[in-house]
C-alpha cells in the first residue's frame, strides 16, 4: 500500500477509534501502553516479555518492510521485501538488522507485494512464499503467490544491491482468485507441515475473512480459494490486518495490524489446524512502530519479531516467557 493511502486510511482509523471511545465505550489498548499494565487484561497475552529493540534495518534500500519471515535453513537469517512500487526484490538481514544481500526473484513481478512466509520441506529444502496480494482499489480479478527456493546467503552477497542483485531460482507463480468478491489483503501464512496457503483479507469496517488454498494447487490454471471463516482481533478496526505468521510447530498464529499483534493458539485436543480460527486472539505488545505491517516467529518459535515501514526501522523482538 502506498504511503499516501496509508496516511489517509490510518488517520481515518484514529478518527474511528476516538469516536468509538467517546460515544460507545469501546475498549481500545494503545500500543504504547506499558506491558505491565496489560497483564491483567483478558485481551492481552501473558506469554511474552515486553518488546525490545534488538537492532535497526541498515539497508537504505529497505524503505517499506511489508513482510518478514525467518529462514528455517540458515541461522539468524530473515527475509523481507518492500511494498508496491519496488521491483521483484527480496532482502536478507540478520536479527540486528544488518544487511545480508539483495536478490532479484526470477519470473516474478511486484505489483503489490504485502507479505511472505518460509517453509522447510521433508527433504530439508527451504522455500519462500511471496504474497502479491494487495489490491487497494479491489480491481484485481486474480492475485499471485510466488514460491521460490530460498537462496543461500554468502559473504559475497553483502555487496549486492537492487542495481546489482544476486538472483534466485525461477519462481513458481501460483495464480489465485477469491470465490465471492475482490479484496485487499496483506496477510499471507503458509502451514509449515501441510503447506496449505492462507490469505486473510484487510477490512476497515468489517471482519477480515480467512481463505485457504490447499497444497495440491495448480501452476497451470487459476486456483479458487476456499472461505474458512470470518476473523476479528480485539482492536479498532477489528479486521484491519497487515501481516502474519505460523509458528514452526504449526500450533500458533500471530497476526499484526498497525498498532499491535494478536496470537491464537491451537488447542491440544484439536484434530484440524483450521480449528485455530475459532480461538480467541490475545494481544501481544509490539511497542512503538511507525507503520507496522510485518511480523513473524523466530525459526525455533521462541520469539516474535516485527519491523515497520520507513527507512532504518527498528527490529523488535518479543521473547516467549
Amino acid at each position: 500500500m502506498s504511503n499516501k493511502t496509508i496516511t489517509v486510511k490510518f488517520s481515518f482509523v484514529i478518527f474511528l477509534t476516538l469516536l468509538c471511545g467517546i460515544f460507545s465505550g469501546c475498549h481500545f489498548i494503545s500500543s504504547s501502553r506499558p506491558a505491565s499494565a496489560n497483564r491483567s487484561d483478558k485481551n492481552v497475552s501473558a506469554d511474552y516479555e515486553k518488546p525490545e529493540i534488538v537492532g535497526t534495518i541498515k539497508s537504505v534500500e529497505i524503505t517499506e518492510s511489508s513482510g518478514l519471515a525467518a529462514s528455517k535453513c540458515q541461522e539468524n537469517v530473515f527475509w523481507t521485501h518492500n511494498d508496491s512500487g519496488d521491483g521483484a526484490f527480496i532482502f536478507a538481514l540478520d536479527a540486528a538488522g544488518e544487511n545480508l544481500g539483495v536478490w532479484a526473484v526470477k519470473n516474478a513481478k511486484n505489483r503489490d507485494w504485502e507479505d511472505l512466509a518460509t517453509i522447510k520441506n521433508a527433504d530439508g529444502e527451504c522455500f519462500l512464499y511471496i504474497g502479491d496480494i494487495g489490491d487497494n482499489k479491489r480491481k484485481r480479478s486474480e492475485i499471485t503467490v510466488y514460491s521460490v527456493k530460498e537462496p543461500t546467503v554468502s559473504e559475497a552477497d553483502k555487496t549486492s544491491s537492487r542495481k546489482n542483485p544476486s538472483n534466485t531460482d525461477s519462481a513458481d507463480a501460483i495464480k489465485i482468485e477469491y470465490p465471492d468478491s475482490r479484496y485487499d489483503a496483506e496477510t499471507l501464512i503458509v502451514h509449515p507441515q501441510a503447506r496449505d496457503i492462507y490469505i486473510l483479507t484487510k477490512r476497515l469496517q468489517d471482519a477480515a475473512t480467512v481463505y485457504k488454498l490447499s497444497k495440491n494447487y495448480s501452476l497451470s490454471k487459476t486456483n479458487r480459494l476456499e472461505k474458512i471463516t470470518d476473523f476479528t482481533v480485539p482492536s479498532i478496526p477489528f479486521g484491519f490486518l497487515t501481516g502474519g505468521s505460523i509458528s514452526p510447530d504449526g500450533k500458533r498464529v500471530i497476526i499484526s495490524d498497525y498498532l499491535a499483534a494478536y496470537e491464537i493458539v491451537l488447542p491440544d485436543a484439536a484434530k484440524n489446524f483450521d480449528d485455530i480460527w475459532r480461538e480467541k486472539p490475545l494481544k501481544v505488545e509490539l511497542g512503538e512502530r511507525e507503520q507496522g505491517e510485518a511480523v513473524c516467529y523466530a525459526a525455533n518459535g521462541d520469539s516474535i519479531y516485527a519491523t515497520s515501514e520507513g527507512k532504518n526501522s527498528p527490529v523488535i523482538k518479543m521473547r516467549k516467557r
